[in-house]
């Protein structure tokens, strides 16, 4: 499902291999969180999704559990920005920008993908699933 959506606006993406089910539990402990059904089945069907350019649409799990933890460990970042416990981030804008799933309460209960930037700590709203937020990026109607 994942890579037809993604296929349909550009032959110029690259799809991977899934993850598998035991490393996607492993990155939710590491990270504290259960992912979102969607996220869970589209790292299981291509484990990160590249544009041109090297540009991680959806990063691999690898990376997302990197990211995360290096976000919420820097201590730099505690002092230039709001906590990042809140966020579950899972791609890149290729501007600095990052999109992330909304963490409450312990765990991710809205489909919604936000927007981080990172010039001024804000966190915006970009699209109401991940499916969503793959076809507006894909067809340019989603852009910071």
């Amino acid at each position: 499902m994942w890579q037809e959506i993604v296929k349909h606006y550009s032959s110029a993406i690259i799809v991977r291999g899934g993850a598998s089910e035991s490393a996607i539990q492993l990155a939710e402990r590491a990270l504290g969180v259960k992912f979102t059904s969607d996220l869970k089945t589209l790292l299981l069907e291509s484990d990160g999704i590249e544009g041109e350019y090297g540009l991680g649409i959806v990063w691999p799990l690898d990376r997302i559990v990197e990211e995360n933890l290096s976000f919420r460990g820097s201590a730099d970042f505690k002092e230039l920005y709001m906590p990042f416990d809140c966020l579950l981030f899972f791609a890149a804008a290729g501007n600095g920008d990052q999109f992330a799933f909304p963490i409450h309460a312990g765990g991710i209960h809205r489909d919604d993908v936000f927007a981080w930037n990172h010039e001024d700590d804000s966190r915006t709203w970009a699209a109401p699933s991940l499916s969503k937020y793959l076809e507006w990026w894909l067809n340019g109607k989603l852009t910071i």
